[in-house]
């Protein structure tokens, strides 16, 4: 295969992730399984320094806009890293090559996807009627004050806060420490198992711990935590001989500028259009992994 697909692979992924935070696990993998030829093992392995890379590149970009919220980040860390260490060492007891752990990765994937599709619909319906990610509820009201195309926040979103806020919402962040951390664990053992979970379903779950947080903060913290995350489950599977070095490489070098073109993009692209198209995408994924 050219290696100018794979680069624009990369690059199509990493700015869906810039973006939205989903697209690290589950779209790569599945376009490394079913397009690209690559075992499954391989794909997890390499899908995951491939998202801690280039999630690290997009992380720069949302320090850099004040986006992201650390206390949340920390707590998913402390959940989600021992998770990926106890997955890891499972993984290289039962060795990650054998017909059933294939099998068990191969379904677990297809389930992941399922439940990644269903979090993405269940997003778009909720924020059908939001602004863009970033807008804050005064520019809402006072672009539809002037008669643009800006519907007014619902009631739940006027206390917003705004994403470049300097106050970081103590209140706000200081709500289910507990149950971030034990959710963290949970995505923990999935990411490092099939590489999907970090980016939508890690959204899903902070969308219901910190409704008050705006979206675009969210996002941020999402893809943060992931950077450790994939990092630790990364290096485990490539101790295991389960990454593709030469095709990490290309996958990169689309990805990093992906990214960054999509966290300019984030604070100002509506995304239900996205969400919905990878609902469906990932549903028959899933779907094939699945019934495989």
């Amino acid at each position: 295969m050219n290696d100018l697909y794979f680069v624009v692979a990369g690059f199509f992924v990493g700015t869906v992730i810039g973006l939205t935070g989903v697209g690290g696990g589950s779209l790569m993998t599945p376009l490394l399984i079913f397009f690209m030829g690559i075992k499954p093992h391989m794909a997890v392995g390499t899908d995951l320094l491939f998202a801690s890379i280039t999630k690290l590149g997009g992380t720069y970009g949302l320090w850099r806009q004040r986006l992201i919220p650390w206390p949340v980040v920390i707590r998913l860390c402390a959940g989600s890293i021992p998770a990926s260490l106890i997955t890891l060492a499972v993984l290289d007891w039962v060795g990650s090559e054998g017909a059933n752990v294939q099998w068990v990765i191969t379904h677990t994937l297809g389930v992941a996807l399922l439940l990644t599709a269903a979090s993405l619909l269940y997003k778009a319906l909720k924020t059908r009627h939001l602004p863009p990610l970033g807008m804050a509820a005064s520019e809402v009201l006072h672009q539809h004050q002037l008669g643009l195309n800006v519907p007014p926040a619902p009631s739940g979103v006027a206390s917003a806060p705004h994403p470049h806020s300097s106050g970081h919402d103590a209140d706000t962040l200081s709500e289910r420490p507990a149950l971030t951390v034990l959710f963290g664990f949970v995505i923990g053992c999935l990411v490092t198992l099939t590489s999907v979970g970090a980016g939508a379903i890690g959204v899903t779950v902070l969308m219901l711990l910190y409704p008050r947080i705006a979206l675009s903060r969210i996002v941020a913290a999402d893809i943060a935590y992931a950077v450790p995350m994939t990092l630790v489950a990364g290096l485990g599977h490539a101790s295991m001989g389960s990454v593709d070095w030469p095709l990490l490489g290309k996958l990169v070098s689309g990805s990093l500028p992906g990214i960054w073109v999509g966290s300019l993009l984030i604070t100002r692209t509506p995304e239900r259009i996205i969400r919905l198209i990878l609902s469906v995408l990932l549903t028959l994924a899933g779907t094939k992994l699945v019934l495989n």
